[in-house]
């Protein structure tokens, strides 16, 4: 398998925040945010391997700044580093201020996407090839990222073995 250079999988869109789209405080529903944020990164994991994918995890998210009604929000993703079924897609989150054109970082996250065959068992990606520095810095720091990931993984499986799935209030 040919690997590939991570702009191949760039995927952009931009959202409008509507008053709609806000909650009480006028700032964008981070829910809905989370939503753009699994659907660009989909559709770079999928670029990149050419498969169907599904979410397998997304890291924290701390938002840096409020967005607020009448922004534009750009998303910006690309696959940074592939395991062997897995890939790692990083999002930029950037503000913008339509009538005075400021742009502003609101937020980053990293997800994890994992490519599926026909018969949906994960299938080989492709190995990712960094070009810009911003892609190097990216890639050179991935493993640590998903060698983190498994880890808390294991203490989520952990932790949960000992949650009870009764109904406490019968």
């Amino acid at each position: 398998m040919e690997p590939k250079k991570a702009r191949e999988s760039f995927s952009v869109t931009s959202i409008h925040v509507l008053p709609n789209d806000t909650n009480n405080h006028g700032t964008f529903f981070g829910g809905k945010l989370m939503m753009h944020v699994d659907n660009i990164s989909l559709t770079a994991a999928t670029r990149h391997s050419r498969r169907l994918v599904v979410t397998a995890s997304i890291d924290s998210v701390d938002f840096l700044r409020p967005i607020y009604a009448g922004s534009s929000v750009c998303l910006e993703a690309f696959v940074t580093w592939s395991h062997n079924t897995s890939m790692e897609v990083f999002v930029k989150i950037i503000d913008e201020n339509l009538r005075t054109g400021v742009r502003q970082l609101c937020t980053t996250c990293f997800l994890t996407f994992v490519a599926l065959d026909d018969h949906g068992k994960p299938t080989p990606v492709p190995k990712v090839i960094p070009e810009s520095e911003e892609e190097q810095i990216l890639f050179e720091s991935a493993e640590e990222r998903y060698l983190s990931r498994k880890k808390r993984k294991q203490q989520t499986k952990t932790f949960t073995s000992g949650l009870t799935l009764e109904k406490p209030w019968e």
